[in-house]
């Protein structure tokens, strides 16, 4: 359950890739020490995390803090390993929109 590394995003239940590309490549990045950062849209956020397990999965849980079109935004998600190199997730907005999302490890 290797959750460390950068993440592209390829697919969001609530925003099509136009949106979610339109700056740079979608993407979630978790580093060593449970942090990391996102970007999707006109979205970036900074993460603060720990894996959390449960019955037959573990996932990584955290908050974050961000911007939304240069507005303050705040909220939380979760991460799990779908399949080989696939991370399958959830980002709220706090007292907002939430969207479901894949994505796929960075080759290096």
């Amino acid at each position: 359950m290797n959750f460390i590394g950068a993440w592209h995003i390829y697919e969001m239940e609530m925003w099509d890739e136009d949106y979610f590309n339109m700056e740079v490549q979608a993407y979630i990045k978790i580093v060593s020490n449970n942090k990391g950062n996102f970007q999707f849209g006109l979205v970036t956020g900074e993460i603060d995390g720990e894996v959390v397990s449960y019955a037959n999965e573990k996932r990584f849980e955290f908050t974050w803090e961000g911007n939304d079109e240069c507005d303050p935004a705040i909220g939380s998600g979760w991460v799990r390993i779908k399949g080989k190199d696939v991370l399958d997730g959830e980002i709220r907005f706090h007292s907002g929109d939430s969207s479901t999302f894949l994505a796929r490890r960075e080759k290096k």
